[in-house]
């Protein structure tokens, strides 16, 4: 359950709104970088000091990609860069953050700089930050003096019956666990194929590709993240000309490669950049073409790592 008592947070006057609600001022909307953008942040600080929270778990990580978030144009790193690590380690579905992490992944989100999640402590305080500078903030406790310091911040607290972007519980999409059975399968179709595609989502948009065999399986299953979003696809082509020569002559498609040293890489393209990508893939040892649309994606295995104690918690 959500917490019951949730308030949206804006910069925005009540008074300063059309009969639709809709904001009628001179407000901009992207982060000032400075005094309103901390004020946002000591509102929030605010309400978690009430709500007795000092750690937050990170939910439904993402980053940019094909379409990038917000107004203002995504930075290297997703803004997460002093953070998180280059390749997001840390940063996955279920990690615990503390309240000052947790502030420094709103003020990303506020800026627009390429990274988004939802903030919680399981059903006692959530932190949502939506567009054009719309916060909601939730908590199981009234939060009287925190709504009073929002206000003297300068800040409007306007009480809701729900934040519009809490999770759709049931709306997961993937529900079978990664469990034992689910490596036996692998192992099964490693038996069969003797190389199988293993596709690691640990935040959404930045999948992490491994050529799985018999051999490196059990060392690979013990680096991925937790709570990832695992597909098994047929292995790689090692004829690279001829699945460059069979890109469709329209549209975009996720190119998948691994290169001389054994990295395995991936691109997004559309028929507009196949020259750059037949260059970028040059040497390559062996590569796939996969389609984008949910629709035509059909992995012969797909699972999501379950917690240490064999519960399923992620929301795919």
């Amino acid at each position: 359950m959500p917490p019951s008592f949730v308030h949206r947070i804006t910069k925005y006057d009540p008074a300063d709104r059309d009969e639709h609600g809709h904001y009628t001022g001179a407000e901009d909307t992207v982060s000032d970088h400075g005094p309103v953008e901390a004020a946002y942040l000591a509102a929030i600080s605010a309400f978690a000091e009430a709500s007795g929270i000092d750690r937050l778990q990170i939910r439904e990580p993402a980053v940019t990609g094909l379409i990038p978030f917000g107004v203002e144009p995504p930075v290297e790193g997703h803004g997460l860069g002093g953070l998180f690590p280059p390749d997001l380690n840390g940063y996955h579905d279920g990690a615990e953050v503390s309240l000052p992490v947790a502030l420094e992944l709103v003020r990303v989100m506020l800026r627009d700089q390429g990274a988004w999640c939802r903030l919680e402590a399981g059903d006692v305080f959530t932190v949502h930050v939506g567009w054009d500078q719309y916060v909601y903030v939730g908590s199981d406790r009234l939060c009287a003096d925190a709504v009073a310091r929002t206000r003297e911040l300068g800040l409007f607290p306007e009480p809701l019956t729900a934040s519009p972007y809490a999770a759709e519980v049931n709306g997961s999409e993937v529900t079978e666990a990664a469990d034992e059975d689910f490596w036996v399968r692998v192992r099964t179709a490693l038996a069969a194929r003797q190389t199988v595609l293993l596709e690691e989502v640990h935040v959404r948009n930045a999948p992490r590709w491994h050529r799985l065999t018999a051999g490196n399986l059990d060392a690979v299953r013990a680096g991925l993240s937790p709570r990832a979003l695992l597909s098994v696809w047929p292995d790689l082509d090692p004829d690279v000309g001829a699945v460059l020569a069979a890109l469709p002559q329209e549209g975009s498609v996720e190119f998948v490669w691994e290169a001389q040293d054994g990295t395995v890489s991936h691109a997004v393209v559309d028929d507009t950049e196949y020259q750059e990508l037949a260059a970028l893939v040059a040497g390559a040892r062996a590569a796939c073409a996969l389609p984008l649309g949910l629709d035509e994606r059909h992995p012969l295995l797909c699972a999501v790592l379950p917690d240490s104690d064999g519960v399923l918690r992620a929301r795919w």
